[in-house]
This record gives structure tokens, sequence and C-alpha cells, in this order.
């Protein structure tokens, strides 16, 4: 891979707390974990075995999870979580809030480039490139984990605890 075709650094940003442990996770975000130590595996998988059968199936069901299941988990973020903190008035919640937006983006267009890698060594075909892959996955994952820990740590919380007098509200009101 040349190097003119790999794109500029991203801006340094400041550290995200450190990963909560695995059982602060939701359930999405463990399948995020494990599909991407799955996706981790795919080039040496690749380089020893080529495009067996094992190997195609475990390609098409890392597409199918971030073709579907992650893209609508931050459709969901966007749509449910994310709005009443952007409202919130507390300036760091909204920065940590327009960061995950930003990774949502990133994450989206990290995709998009290596998406059709995988989907090619699903499909059997052998244009896939095993540089672009061994490049772009931990480039994936590294954000993607970044991501989760910022969700986990504060955005998730803050959410529920900004949801939890609501929830007491409407109970009040329905007895």
């Amino acid at each position: 891979m040349s190097s003119s075709k790999i794109r500029p650094a991203r801006p340094a940003r400041a550290a995200v707390p450190p990963m909560p442990s695995f059982e602060a996770l939701d359930a999405t975000h463990r399948q995020v974990m494990l599909t991407l130590e799955e996706l981790a595996r795919l080039p040496d998988l690749l380089d020893a075995r080529g495009m067996d059968a094992d190997t195609r199936k475990l390609a098409a069901e890392i597409c199918a999870f971030f073709d579907g299941t992650s893209r609508s988990h931050h459709v969901a973020e966007e749509q449910v979580v994310f709005p009443s903190l952007l409202a919130s008035g507390d300036t760091e919640l909204v920065q940590h809030v327009r960061r995950l937006q930003q990774d949502h983006g990133w994450l989206e267009e990290d995709w998009l480039e290596l998406g059709p890698q995988v989907r090619a060594v699903a499909e059997g075909y052998n244009w896939y490139d095993l540089d672009v892959l061994r490049y772009a996955i931990p480039v994936f994952t590294e954000l993607y984990r970044d991501h989760i820990a910022l969700e986990e740590s504060v955005v998730y919380p803050a959410s529920r605890e900004r949801q939890a007098p609501a929830a007491l509200r409407s109970r009040l009101r329905t007895n």
C-alpha cells in the first residue's frame, strides 16, 4: 500500500478514562468488543489459511455485525441517549457527547474503508488487500475501544442519572 493512500492523522484528543470492567458494558458493547477481537484475527487467518470456509464465515459475521447491529446502536444513541445530554447545559458533558458524535462519523468512515475488504473475504473474492486490513483494523479497533470507554465511564452514567428522576415522576403520576 502506498503512503499516498493513507489518510492524514487525526488530531490529538484528551485521554479517556480507563475501560470499565467487562460486566459494565451493555450487550451491544460486549458484542462490539468480541467482534473486534474476531476482526483482529482475520489478517492472520488469511495469511495462514487463506479464504477457507471458516474464514469466509467469520468475515461474513463481522460484516453483518458492523453493517447492522453496530449502526443501529449508534442511531439509538443519537436519538435516545445524546439529546438530553446535549441540552443539559453541562459544558464538559456536552463536549463528551460531541466527541462521541464525531466518533460515530469516524467509525462509519473507517468501516466504509474496511468493510469492502472484509466483505471481499466473506464473498470469496481475492482482491482484498492484507496490508490495508493490517493497517485499518487497529485504527478502527482503537477508536471503538476509546469510544466505548467514554460512553461507559461518563456518558451512560450521566444519561441514567438524568433519566431516573423522570422515570420516578412518571411512576408517581400513574399511581
